[in-house]
């Protein structure tokens, strides 16, 4: 028997400040669960929280907010054309080179919209620099300028 529709007696503002204080696991598929742990470990340096049962990798994510990242396997990879996740840094620059060092390569765009210098687009009130992890997901350091 079909339900009927939901009339909710909860506000907006209920179901906002319920997931306010929520911990967030991002998601991201990978084709090779190694070769993906090796690049967020080593390169990115990201805190293993381990292996879970259903498959899924965890890595600890944004200090005191309680995020997680999971890696989790999916052989034939997901081609997102879009950022998958943005990390916050204090210092773009710095963390561009950081990165560099450690081998990962930084994308640079030339459109009219969107265009980098070395490696940063500026974008209206934050800096901004994307890289793709070895699956192909998009990444982005974000700094926030206003």
């Amino acid at each position: 028997m079909p339900s009927s529709p939901v009339t909710s007696t909860t506000s907006d503002s209920d179901v906002t400040t319920m997931l306010t204080g929520a911990p967030v696991t991002m998601l991201l598929p990978v084709m090779n669960l190694t070769r993906a742990r090796d690049f967020y470990e080593q390169k990115l340096g990201l805190q293993p929280l381990g292996l879970k049962l259903d498959g899924k990798f965890e890595y600890a994510c944004g200090g005191s907010t309680g995020a997680t990242l999971a890696l989790f396997p999916k052989p034939e990879g997901t081609k997102a054309e879009h950022t998958a996740l943005s990390f916050q840094v204090r210092d773009i620059a710095a963390a561009i080179q950081e990165l560099e060092e450690k081998g990962v390569q930084f994308e640079d765009y030339d459109y009219p919209d969107l265009k980098t210098k070395d490696h940063v687009c500026v974008l209206g009130s934050e800096k901004a620099a994307w890289f793709k992890d070895t699956e192909g997901n998009y990444l982005c350091i974000h700094q926030d300028i206003a």
